[in-house]
Order: C-alpha cells, then sequence, then structure tokens
C-alpha cells in the first residue's frame, strides 16, 4: 500500500525529488514554480537528502549547473516556468544536444508580455522543438509519478535526453488534493542508481563535451538526437508498465476516456482533461456520444498511435493553451491533424485557443465545443477551423 497524503503539484514534485535524491538540484526562483526548490532546499537543511544545492543568480546559470553537472557524471534537477524557462532558452538546446538526462518541472505559466504569472503552455510550446521529452500532468497526482518515472526514461541507453514535466501553474501546482506517494525503499529501487557511460571525471577515458561541431558532422549528430526521441516512445512504455507493477496506476502514450464508441471528442493537455472529463460524463448521460483524448507524452508526439485512436470519429476539437500567432492553429492542432495525414485519417477537426494567460476554462465552454462538434459532425463541414473560447466580445467586461 502507498502513503495517503494531502499536497499541492509543487508539494508533490518536491517530494518525489527528495525521494529520489539527485546529486545536484540548481534553481532560481520564478513563479508559480518557486516552491518546487524552496521545498526542496528545506529537505536539504534538515539533511533528509544528500544533494548539492546550488543557489544561483538566474535561471540561465541554473541550467548552466546542471548541464555541468550532469556532464561530470551527476543526476541533476531544476525546476523553472515561464520567462525562467526563456532565460534559459540557449542552454535548453545545449543540454539535449551534448544528450544530458537532465530532469526538470515546467510549472506551466504565460510568457511575457504583457506580464502575467498565471497559466497558460506558452513556456512549454516554446521549446516544443528543442529535444527535449515533455511529458504532460493532469493533476497533482500525475505531477508526482511522472518525476518518478523521468530519470529512468532519460537515462536510458537508447535515450540519453532532457526531459521536463509539466504541469498547470497555480491550477495544479498550488492546488492540494489527495495523492498517494510510493514508500522511499521503493522508489530508490525503481529509480536506481545513475552510471553514465561517458563523463567528464571518468579519468580512464578523457573526452570533450561542447565541442566545435560543423559541417561535417553536425548533421549527424541531429540525425542521432532525432533518433533518441524516437527510441524514448517505447522506453516510456516499458518504464509506465514498471511503474503501474509497483503502484497499479497505469499510463501510456496518451489516456482515452471514453473514447471507444465515441463519435465526437476532445484532445487537449494537463488540468483542462479534468474539467473535461466531467462534462464527457454530463453529456453521456443525455445519451451523446462524446470522448476525451488526453495527451500525456507531447514529445515524443505518439504520430500513429494518436490517428489510430481518432480515427473513428465523426468530428474532433482540438484544444491549445497557447496561440502560435501563425494564422494557422496551435502547435497541438497542428501535430494532431498533420498525424492523421500521414495516416491517411482524414475527420473534421477544429481548433480552439483558450485559457491564455490563466483565463478561467468552465464546463460550459468546454460543452460548447461539445455542441459545435455535433453540428460538425451532423454536416461533415467546418466552417471555420480557428477558433477561440472564453475570449471577451467587443464591450463586454
Amino acid at each position: 500500500m502507498g502513503i495517503r497524503e494531502r499536497l499541492s503539484g509543487n508539494e508533490a514534485t518536491a517530494t518525489a525529488m527528495k525521494q529520489i535524491n539527485p546529486d545536484v538540484v540548481a534553481a532560481f526562483p520564478i513563479t508559480p514554480s518557486t516552491e518546487i526548490p524552496q521545498y526542496f532546499s528545506t529537505f536539504v537543511d534538515n539533511g533528509l537528502v544528500d544533494t548539492e544545492f546550488v543557489a544561483v543568480e538566474s535561471e540561465h546559470s541554473a541550467m548552466s549547473a546542471c548541464i555541468g553537472a550532469e556532464a561530470a557524471g551527476a543526476r541533476a534537477m531544476t525546476a523553472t516556468s515561464a520567462n525562467g524557462l526563456s532565460l534559459m532558452w540557449e542552454m535548453i538546446y545545449i543540454a539535449s544536444s551534448l544528450r544530458l538526462p537532465i530532469v526538470m518541472s515546467l510549472v506551466n505559466r504565460a510568457v511575457s508580455g504583457p506580464l502575467n504569472i498565471h497559466n497558460d503552455h506558452s513556456d512549454a510550446m516554446g521549446v516544443r522543438d528543442a529535444g527535449w521529452i515533455m511529458l504532460f500532468s493532469e493533476n497533482n497526482q500525475e505531477a508526482y509519478d511522472n518525476t518518478l518515472m523521468a530519470h529512468r526514461i532519460a537515462e536510458n541507453k537508447d535515450v540519453m535526453l532532457p526531459i521536463m514535466i509539466c504541469q498547470d501553474g497555480f491550477i495544479t501546482s498550488h492546488s492540494i488534493e489527495n495523492i498517494e506517494l510510493v514508500e522511499d525503499d521503493k522508489v530508490k529501487e525503481f529509480v536506481g542508481e545513475y552510471h553514465p557511460e561517458h563523463y567528464l571525471l571518468n579519468k580512464k577515458e578523457p573526452i570533450a563535451v561542447g565541442p566545435l561541431d560543423l559541417q561535417a558532422y553536425l548533421f549527424e549528430h541531429k540525425a542521432m538526437q532525432a533518433e533518441a526521441m524516437r527510441n524514448a516512445k517505447q522506453v516510456i512504455l516499458d518504464v509506465s508498465k514498471d511503474f503501474e507493477k509497483m503502484t497499479g496506476r497505469k499510463y501510456g502514450l496518451f489516456e482515452e476516456y471514453k473514447l471507444d464508441d465515441a463519435e465526437i471528442a476532445i484532445v487537449c493537455m494537463n488540468s483542462t482533461a479534468g474539467t473535461t472529463k466531467f462534462v464527457v460524463d454530463k453529456l453521456r448521460e443525455k445519451g451523446i456520444k462524446a470522448g476525451l483524448l488526453k495527451i500525456r507524452v507531447f514529445r515524443p508526439f505518439p504520430v500513429d498511435e494518436v490517428a489510430s485512436s481518432l480515427s473513428h470519429l465523426k468530428a474532433i476539437a482540438i484544444l491549445d493553451k497557447a496561440d502560435s500567432l501563425n494564422a494557422a492553429g496551435g502547435a497541438l492542432f497542428e501535430d494532431v491533424t498533420s498525424a492523421m495525414y500521414v495516416n491517411n485519417k482524414i475527420v473534421p477537426a477544429v481548433n480552439y485557443v483558450y485559457g491564455i494567460g490563466g483565463r478561467d476554462t468552465k464546463a460550459d465552454d468546454i460543452e460548447k465545443v461539445y455542441n459545435d462538434l455535433l453540428e460538425i459532425a451532423k454536416t461533415g463541414k467546418v466552417e471555420n477551423p480557428y477558433r477561440y473560447f472564453g475570449l471577451r466580445k467587443d464591450g463586454e467586461k
């Protein structure tokens, strides 16, 4: 039996970090992820971990310290949000290109400007092509569980890529929920020790990290990164199966909620999935065959699996909590519709951008999306594929 607790998403993440007991944690405070290093620093101060806690002067330095630690052969973790992630930008790409399995908790928040400290996914979407594995978490339990699985995934010899665990700022990070913790000894056994194959402090194998890489080799190195990302998909599934054996909690690349016999469905990520499940249940009581596909693994994107899961539907809505500002829909919409197209699975699809800057996402909003889908399913036509919900109209307060 696990340990029943009541924790916020930030507390749950910090608790997972304590149980993992990494060699190095380097972090700089930024709302709403500040509590993660704050809680963890108390574990350090109270002697509950052996971690070297590095209090740096910026997020750029936090990621730099993690890169240095991992390159030296240590296990490193950090946490950040929004503008902090933006300040890490240079080092985010360097971490993945050096194949360093750093684990980062990303508490999703709107990126400035204008300045906003509340939740959307603009920070995560800004680094979606930076070579990091990206797992999204509906609730506090998933934020905790994904963190426990992160090192096993990232440090696999066929992967060796950094990984970020995303949760919604304030909605998840600061909300207290009942969760089930795994016992410390089981976590230690599950995560295991880190034994890198190549590292700077190995005197028997002197290496250079981050040398100049020009036309002769860079292309091949990037192709190797891409192959590692493809490998990560099966590794995620394998680690998730081992986690299920330990806890009874089942995870995959995504979650299908009442999707088998559904005629219309929403695709979304993170905490919005909880609201959507509530609406699906409500619509099912009315005889409407609504369903949900909740993306857990955003990178690597499960192209074939998503296409197969959605292929039987009459209409789908993809919800993006970030606007790509490209006049062609949000990032999740692009990925889902591309997956459908390359697999020759054509289903009428519509994109909704929502929740920007922490705008409330209400059950009524989700129900309206399903009502739109019913009309699309009836006619087979999508009048405007790029839409918003929750956006005030002119004159509204």
